[in-house]
């Protein structure tokens, strides 16, 4: 178990070439004969993380010599279009290289993770067991597996990346499901922006118990939105097979990416990206990174010119559209009720995720891909994308906070997958 390579600091900037040569010493550092290679990229949901030029030169500096084979970890989302993929990855890799993983139906268990553990974890909140289920790609033979990926606070674990794109961006239903409520049992803005969760036990435990012979080693960035551009800066690059490579990374991260501040706020606006955000299961971001920071009585508006469906996978998006996002309390009692609910229960965890518990109002505009009374069926009020377009005019804001002409001032953020907002005191000790 090691670290390879690390560099990164609050002011730092790799460049491309950088990159190229920090991979190439992890390589040789590595010391592996490399016939076959697999890349585990997240897809374009995380176009941000520079994961896709990072595939992109693994992938220059590894062939001919070297066959390599990319499967995004797409988790529970949708399989990447040729588009996106070009979009992410550039025109080098060729299209055969990609493979697909298929959550439901393509992996192989290979071990479980008993109640006593999880409720140990858990302080008692959760006993079931856990099954741990990954692509069956994973042991087809080679000989080293990289897992490239963001460190970003995470609603789920805690901080995104690791050993979470291998049991969760690589698994199957149950570890899916079930480390989701897990988290949402254990309560959101318990674990958010932290290193050590209960979530964080679990996908580690799985990893080193169970996959502990595969060749898996990981590539970990931590990135910042320019202040100016609106461009990305990659102001970490993290490689190694260990927890000490990702704490690096998870400790520069929170200084980069947690935005603390001293009071609540009472307005808050927010943009989805439209090539990035289609769905609230990603969308809802907006409401997962603003949630600890958002004041009693407050708006959060959402302005969501691409959102066309709930769920990127059809089940789930039938299951929010019956359920909606009604708090906590409700949605652990459907659970209870209803088998459909129990059997995905990151649907569930999402539902907790997603709400306002009740404390502030939520409206969403959608697009032409979504009406207005799904909208409200799904417990969010409905508003008009059109008038907050030319209200607000996201083209010329400013991440934080801004003041019309009109006196009306509000917080915006042109990127909720890029930070977590929460107040100092959150913080504190």
């Amino acid at each position: 178990m090691a670290t390879y390579f690390a560099r990164g600091g609050i002011g730092d900037a790799i460049s491309t070439a950088e990159k190229r040569k920090a991979l190439a010493q992890a390589l040789k550092v590595m010391g592996r004969r490399l016939r076959k290679v697999l890349v585990l990229p997240p897809d374009h949901t995380r176009l941000n993380s520079n994961a896709g030029e990072l595939t992109h030169l693994l992938y220059e500096l590894l062939s001919p010599k070297v066959k390599v084979d990319v499967m995004p970890a797409l988790g529970t989302h949708s399989p990447m279009t040729e588009g996106q993929l070009r979009m992410m990855f550039g025109k080098r890799i060729p299209l055969n290289r990609f493979r697909v993983h298929d959550w439901r139906n393509d992996v192989r268990k290979v071990g479980e993770v008993p109640g006593k553990l999880i409720r140990e974890w858990s302080g008692g909140l959760v006993d079931y067991s856990v099954r741990i289920e990954v692509n069956k790609l994973l042991f087809a033979g080679y000989d080293l597996i990289l897992s490239v990926g963001q460190i970003v606070p995470h609603e789920v674990v805690g901080m995104a990346n690791y050993t979470k794109n291998i049991v969760v961006g690589a698994g199957g239903a149950d570890i899916i499901n079930k480390s989701h409520f897990l988290g949402a049992a254990y309560g959101m803005e318990r674990m958010m922006g932290r290193i050590e969760t209960p979530v964080r036990r679990l996908f580690n435990h799985g990893v080193e118990t169970f996959l502990r012979d595969l060749p898996i080693a990981y590539v970990l960035t931590v990135m910042e939105k320019a202040k100016a551009g609106g461009g990305m800066i990659m102001r970490g690059l993290y490689v190694g097979d260990d927890m000490e490579t990702f704490t690096l990374g998870a400790r520069l991260s929170q200084k980069v990416n947690l935005d603390l501040l001293d009071e609540p706020l009472k307005k808050v606006l927010v943009y989805l990206d439209p090539q990035e955000f289609k769905s609230t299961w990603l969308g809802n971001k907006a409401v997962y990174r603003t949630r600890m920071a958002m004041a009693d009585g407050g708006e959060l508006i959402v302005l969501a010119p691409g959102l066309k469906e709930f769920g990127e996978d059809p089940e789930i998006d039938r299951l929010i559209r019956k359920y909606g996002y009604r708090g906590t309390p409700k949605t652990l009692a459907a659970v209870k009720a209803h088998a459909e609910l129990r059997a995905n229960r990151s649907a569930a965890a999402h539902l907790i995720h997603g709400s306002s518990e009740g404390r502030f109002r939520i409206t969403y505009c959608p697009g032409p891909g979504m009406r207005q009374d799904e909208i409200r069926s799904v417990g969010f009020q409905p508003g008009d994308l059109d008038a907050a377009l030319k209200r607000y005019r996201p083209e010329r804001l400013k991440d934080g906070f801004n003041h019309l002409p009109n006196g009306e001032a509000f917080f915006y953020i042109s990127n909720p997958a890029l930070g977590l907002w929460a107040l100092k005191s959150q913080f504190e000790g």
